[in-house]
């Protein structure tokens, strides 16, 4: 089969200016594409500002021969956000590929943490990545192409002791996915998000040095390069690190019809082992898909 290539495409990757974001960002010049690299420049806890990370990708990928251009911008600032946009259409006068992938850490236990740790952390993930798939969106429609990736993790599939506010933030991009997914498929526009494991500033005083090393970002890179090309599938979790991938899905069990007259807590209670029973269960497609399922359960089917 042929090499995946993105000649005459253009793509953003936010928080491009280390880490993951960085290896995408090469790895997508290297391939073809025409590349903003997004990067304010803070801290992990996203203190502080600059743009010498975002300059120093565009100086890497223009040394092997590439095309890309730096921005300095918050993904949280409106006004940031557009200037970015206009940028990509500007030089090139088109946005194919947006990769979500900037992102903080403010981790505490939930008792020890403060509400500005917690809305930090939801502002820079969450909204941090509808305000620029939203500024994308309209352009992709008219394109009748678009491919976003939406990064999400671990913490919010499955939890993480002391990242309420990282897990919440990262499975409610799960949540947009689900539903951009839908709204994008007429105009060919495939959402996907993926669930990296690499050693970046995000994760080196969380695992051993050894483990780390194994962890490399580059290793995570060649799913989330897939999930932009033109042969990506839409809707899916994508897991990678360490060399390994795998899919996450969410699953609802066949579960029990109960009844309407007279239901009680006590039959809850009393059938909960076969209302959790996994047996039949199926991954979760869409809502019209679960809705019909709800019904088919009512009608004893």
């Amino acid at each position: 089969m042929a090499d995946i290539r993105f000649d005459g495409k253009v793509a953003i990757v936010t928080g491009a200016g280390g880490g993951l974001g960085r290896q995408h960002a090469l790895e997508l010049a290297r391939r073809g594409a025409k590349v903003v690299v997004n990067d304010l420049g803070g801290s992990v806890d996203g203190s502080g500002g600059s743009s010498a990370a975002a300059d120093a990708v565009v100086a890497e990928i223009k040394a092997f021969g590439g095309e890309a251009i730096a921005n300095g911008g918050s993904v949280t600032d409106d006004a940031g956000v557009a200037n970015m946009v206009k940028q990509a259409m500007d030089a090139w006068g088109r946005i194919d590929i947006l990769v979500a992938n900037a992102g903080i850490l403010r981790d505490k236990s939930f008792s020890k943490m403060e509400m500005s740790d917690f809305e930090a952390v939801m502002n820079v993930h969450v909204m941090g990545t509808v305000k620029p798939a939203k500024a994308v969106w309209e352009i992709m429609k008219a394109q009748n192409y678009g491919r976003i990736v939406v990064t999400t993790s671990s913490t919010g599939l499955y939890g993480n002791f002391g990242q309420a506010n990282y897990g919440a933030a990262k499975l409610a991009l799960i949540g947009f996915m689900n539903t951009m997914k839908l709204e994008g498929q007429k105009n060919n526009i495939h959402v996907n998000a993926i669930s990296p494991v690499a050693a970046t500033r995000m994760t080196e005083n969380l695992m051993p040095a050894e483990v780390l090393e194994k962890l490399k970002p580059e290793y995570v890179t060649p799913a989330v390069v897939y999930l932009v090309s033109e042969e990506a599938p839409t809707g899916v979790i994508l897991t990678a690190g360490a060399g390994a991938f795998a899919q996450a899905r969410i699953y609802e069990t066949e579960g029990v019809y109960l009844g309407e007259g007279g239901l009680s807590v006590e039959e809850v209670r009393d059938n909960f082992a076969r209302i959790t029973d996994p047996g039949g269960q199926k991954a979760y497609v869409n809502g019209g898909e679960q809705s019909g399922k709800f019904f088919r359960k009512m009608q004893g089917g």
